[in-house]
């Protein structure tokens, strides 16, 4: 038993001190030369942090791009999605009362012209990002709000758009939102 009993404690030893302060340490040191030093990409406005360019931000004022739901109310610490099926009856109503919302805030849309990710939440519950027709979508709710041309948000979303030659395209709502309050 002695045999086997201590190359394990030894093994166990190595082990922890590589995996438990080693790797650690190492990931820390290369998240220090990362955009943001490892704390997120942070935005800021007027040399104040306003948001994360990286997790998704809650707007529910009708003068505001909203993202996309959060199924963590945007808890960056309790990142996750519901796990609840499409089938699943508390899911089909969280999803309906979204529409409901979105509806009564965005009069004269149709229900098929909604984009999905604007009532279903993200696996992580975070995400920054929504696409151009989920922006367009919310453009007259938004012009009339802030009494500005159309034209002027059509614009303002493409400028804002980021255009991948992978993934679909997509705009960051925080940046959305800073240079639409940035109009005047």
């Amino acid at each position: 038993m002695k045999k086997y009993l201590l190359p394990s404690i030894k093994l166990t030893l190595i082990l922890i001190l590589l995996l438990g302060v080693a790797y650690p340490l190492l990931i820390a040191g290369v998240a220090h030369f990362a955009m943001g030093q490892g704390k997120g990409r942070t935005v800021m406005v007027n040399g104040k942090v306003v948001g994360y360019e990286n997790v998704g931000q809650k707007f529910t004022e009708d003068k505001y791009f909203q993202g996309r739901p959060s199924a963590v109310d945007y808890n960056a610490a309790g990142s996750g999605g519901s796990n609840k099926a499409a089938s699943n009856p508390d899911y089909i109503k969280t999803v309906q009362e979204r529409i409901d919302t979105f509806l009564a805030h965005n009069p004269g849309t149709a229900i098929a012209d909604i984009p999905s990710e604007l009532v279903t939440a993200s696996g992580s519950g975070l995400d920054p990002d929504i696409s151009p027709a989920a922006a367009d979508i919310q453009v007259i709710r938004i012009a009339a709000t802030r009494h500005i041309d159309v034209r002027v948000l059509h614009q303002l979303i493409a400028n804002h758009t980021d255009k991948s030659w992978l993934g679909p395209d997509k705009i960051n709502v925080l940046k959305l939102n800073i240079a639409l309050d940035a109009l005047k």
